[in-house]
């Protein structure tokens, strides 16, 4: 893909990122649970990501005992922690507004680095968050208006999901210099399927693991096209184009995950979805610029 353009790829990042859910969403029509669900998934990724680890780390040092620790937690918050709670999350609500509650995630980080470190948040910056979460709220009351308090329920574990992955990228900055994001990455997620495959193995019986063949190949699927192969797409985008700009492209995610879901799951498009879309959306964008900005 040396010829492929990073605009290109990150968009392409984006829109496999956001077919996740509705993987998952699919993936419950046959009577799966989150936990047997998200084994399978961790199961057919583990093999890319320890290949992805093993590339990345060829002719590098060995990890430190400092390093493993730094990679137990943060493979445990950011991506098994994170993971099982979206999935649950996505048995309760529908995949528009799980991914307009994800796309969250650098409100969260922001308010993690005032609380954590002191980090002063700008008028601007906290204008955009507000934008944001109207959005969210906007379509999460119409949602609670017609399925009632599961909805609730659900996005609060989907929140959850957002807080866990953005203590994540939080804490491994000092990581990702030391060991480089590609190879953190594939160290943290084979630290993940580890511990979903271990949770399936304490929680269910063996027998639980027989499953629809449906739930298989969506599972396959999941671990490759929506996990694996985002990962090295939107990489490859920063390393051409730069994180903010692959971050720019990478708010197509939730417009492809609300039309996937339309076409794909029957959830209903309406005006309140296309309005809170649109309030997170433009929240987002003001408080991306204000976050390359000098504070006030």
């Amino acid at each position: 893909m040396t010829g492929v353009p990073g605009l290109v790829l990150a968009v392409l990042g984006a829109i496999a990122f956001s077919g996740k859910a509705i993987i998952v969403k699919l993936a419950y029509r046959h009577g799966v649970d989150a936990v047997t669900l998200i084994m399978y998934r961790m199961l057919f990724a583990l093999p890319l990501f320890l290949a992805m680890a093993w590339w990345a780390g060829r002719n590098r040092p060995a990890l430190e005992r400092r390093d493993w620790l730094g990679v137990l937690g943060l493979g445990f918050c950011g991506y098994y922690l994170a993971s099982f709670l979206d999935f649950a999350g996505l048995a309760w609500i529908t995949a528009s507004l799980e991914r307009l509650i994800l796309y969250l995630t650098p409100t969260i980080v922001l308010l993690l680095g005032y609380l954590l470190y002191g980090r002063r948040i700008s008028r601007a910056q906290a204008g955009g968050m507000g934008i944001s979460y109207l959005g969210v709220l906007l379509v999460f009351g119409r949602e609670v208006t017609l399925a009632g308090a599961d909805v609730a329920w659900g996005s609060l574990l989907v929140f959850l999901s957002a807080v866990s992955y953005a203590v994540y990228l939080s804490y491994s900055g000092e990581l990702v210099r030391r060991l480089g994001s590609l190879r953190l990455v594939g160290l943290a997620t084979s630290v993940a399927c580890g511990l979903c495959l271990l949770q399936f193995a304490l929680l269910r019986p063996l027998s639980a693991a027989q499953v629809a063949p449906e739930v298989l190949w969506l599972s396959l699927l999941n671990a490759t096209a929506c996990t694996a192969v985002p990962v090295l797409l939107v990489m490859m985008a920063v390393e051409r184009i730069g994180a903010g700009a692959a971050a720019q492209a990478g708010m197509v995610g939730p417009m492809s995950t609300i039309l996937m879901g339309v076409w794909l799951l029957g959830e209903p498009f309406t005006g309140w979805v296309v309005a809170g879309t649109a309030l997170v959306l433009a929240g987002i964008f003001v408080f991306s610029r204000a976050a390359r900005l000098p504070v006030d």
